[in-house]
C-alpha cells in the first residue's frame, strides 16, 4: 500500500471509530428523557443542550458534504445521525413541557431550521467552491467551539465542588475517545475546520478524566449522575 493509500486507510479507520464512538454521547440523555416520559413533565430540565446541539449537528453535516468540502462524508453521517437523535428528544421534550416552555422551544426549533436555510442555501449561493468551503468550515468550527461551553461549566463545578457527582465517566470517556478519533481524521484529511475543535475537545476531555480519577472515591464511581443534570436549573 502507498502512503496516500496508508493516509486514506487510516482516516477512514479514525472516522469509522469516530461514528461508534459519538454513539455512546448521542444515547447518553435516555435515562432523563425516560424520567421526563415517566413522570410526563420537563421538571427543571432544560430543553437548550438539545437546540444548539442540533444547530451544530446540522451544520456540521452539511460542511461534511462533497460539495462543501472534500472526503468528509464520515463527518455528514455521524452529525446526520446526532441530528436525528436531537430531534427526538426535542420533540419528547415539547410534548411533555408545559405551554408557554412548549412555545418557547418550538420557537428555538423554528429559528434552527432558519438559521440552517440560510447558512445551506446561502452557501450554494457561492460559485467559488474554496469560499464556500471556508464560510461554511469557520461556521461549522465555530458550532463546534461553542459546544465545549459545556465541558468547561462541568470542569468549573467539580473543581469549585471536589466532587465527580455530575460527571459521569462512561460520558468523560465517550468525549475523549470521539474528539480523539476526529482530531485524528482532520488531521489525516488536513483539514483544520475537523482537528481543531476535536484538539480542543480531546484536551477538555483529558482533562475531565485527569479531574475524575483525582476527586472520585470506589463509592462514587457507580453514583455519578447524567452529565444533563446539571443542566436542569435553567432554561426553555
Amino acid at each position: 500500500m502507498d502512503y496516500l493509500g496508508s493516509i486514506q486507510a487510516y482516516k477512514d479507520a479514525a472516522g469509522i471509530a469516530g461514528n461508534i464512538f459519538a454513539f455512546g454521547l448521542f444515547v447518553s440523555p435516555v435515562p432523563t428523557f425516560r424520567r421526563i416520559i415517566r413522570n410526563e413533565s420537563t421538571e427543571q430540565f432544560s430543553g437548550l443542550p438539545y437546540i444548539y446541539a442540533l444547530l451544530n449537528c446540522l451544520i456540521t453535516a452539511w460542511y461534511g458534504l462533497p460539495m462543501i468540502s472534500t472526503d468528509n462524508l464520515l463527518v455528514t453521517t455521524v452529525n446526520s445521525v446526532g441530528g436525528v437523535f436531537q430531534l427526538v428528544y426535542i420533540a419528547i421534550f415539547i410534548v411533555h413541557a408545559e405551554k408557554n416552555r412548549k412555545m418557547r422551544m418550538l420557537g428555538l426549533l423554528l429559528s434552527v431550521f432558519v438559521v440552517f436555510a440560510a447558512i445551506a442555501v446561502g452557501s450554494l449561493l457561492m460559485s467559488d467552491f474554496e469560499v464556500r468551503h471556508l464560510t461554511v468550515g469557520f461556521l461549522s468550527c465555530a458550532a463546534l467551539v461553542s459546544m465545549f461551553a459545556s465541558p468547561l461549566f462541568i470542569i468549573n463545578l467539580v473543581i469549585r465542588t471536589k466532587s465527580v457527582e455530575f460527571m459521569p465517566f462512561h460520558l468523560s470517556l465517550c468525549t475523549f475517545l470521539m474528539s480523539t478519533s476526529f482530531l485524528l481524521y482532520g488531521l489525516f484529511n488536513f483539514d483544520p475546520f475537523i482537528y481543531v475543535p476535536n484538539g480542543i475537545g480531546t484536551v477538555l476531555a483529558t482533562i475531565q478524566l485527569c479531574l475524575f480519577w483525582y476527586y472520585t472515591t470506589p463509592s462514587t464511581r457507580d453514583s455519578t449522575q447524567p452529565l444533563i443534570v446539571s443542566y436542569s436549573g435553567s432554561g426553555a
